[in-house]
């Protein structure tokens, strides 16, 4: 790349970050010299490598305000906060039960909330104050027949993008990415196999499913200087979106 974003005097938490898209944005953050953390509910065996990672569940309060303030006091300082973790099994919105529907909006949305008011607090008492980057979906923008909850949390996340901007600016950007389809480990398992992949990916505009790093590119971009001015914005990667399904019907 001809333009290089040097982020090596940033600290930035990644929730979520040894897995999938998670993992590509933590190497992407790496990769531009910050020091990066990652957390999550697991313990890792082979974190990514120049990450440090701790286990912790971003639903609970205290345990992420014990993570932020122990970046804090060990760093002097936490810059940037990726709300990455979120997911959910694929289910039938009609059989569902109100506990399944409330874990996956207590994650993908009630959780980045959590984590967004406590990084705040860390961020506006900086000189330099920080970013927030909340990581969403193209389903907030469309049915998403099989994961209703979980797209209408990412839905929710982008309108939330857009209040906590308002809020907590000038100290603090708040911005969201929503992703497209992206491969990861899980990939093949989740769309069917290399060969229904490859059909899924010839729908879209640029060819293929997104690389993870790629997400965390326009993660790296929304922390840095050259965003100085980008607030509130919810930022499509999603390879051109998806075609109308009567552009492939014969």
């Amino acid at each position: 790349m001809a333009l290089l974003i040097d982020l090596s005097d940033r600290v930035v938490l990644v929730t979520g970050g040894q897995r999938g898209i998670g993992r590509g944005i933590a190497r992407a953050f790496h990769a531009a010299g910050a020091v990066v953390i990652t957390c999550g509910r697991s313990e890792v065996e082979n974190p990514l490598a120049g990450t440090t990672h701790f286990q912790c569940d971003v639903r609970d309060q205290e345990s992420m305000e014990a993570l932020v303030d122990g970046i804090a006091g060990a760093h002097g300082r936490l810059d940037v906060v990726v709300n990455n973790a979120g997911g959910a099994p694929a289910t039938d919105a009609a059989t569902a039960s109100p506990q399944f529907h409330d874990k996956i909006i207590g994650l993908n949305l009630s959780a980045p909330l959590l984590v967004a008011q406590i990084a705040n607090r860390v961020m506006q008492g900086q000189a330099s104050g920080g970013s927030i980057v909340n990581i969403s979906s193209i389903g907030a923008h469309r049915p998403a027949p099989t994961i209703a909850a979980y797209a209408a949390a990412k839905a929710g996340i982008d309108s939330l993008t857009r209040s906590l901007a308002m809020e907590w600016g000038p100290k603090v950007r708040v911005n969201a990415i929503d992703v497209g389809l992206c491969r990861t480990e899980q990939t093949d398992d989740h769309y069917g196999g290399d060969d229904r992949v490859a059909r899924i990916e010839a729908t879209i505009p640029l060819g293929r499913m997104a690389r993870p790093d790629e997400v965390g590119n326009v993660a790296v971009f929304l922390s840095s200087d050259l965003a100085s001015y980008v607030s509130g914005a919810n930022v499509s990667c999603d390879g051109g979106g998806e075609p109308p399904v009567f552009l492939h019907i014969n």
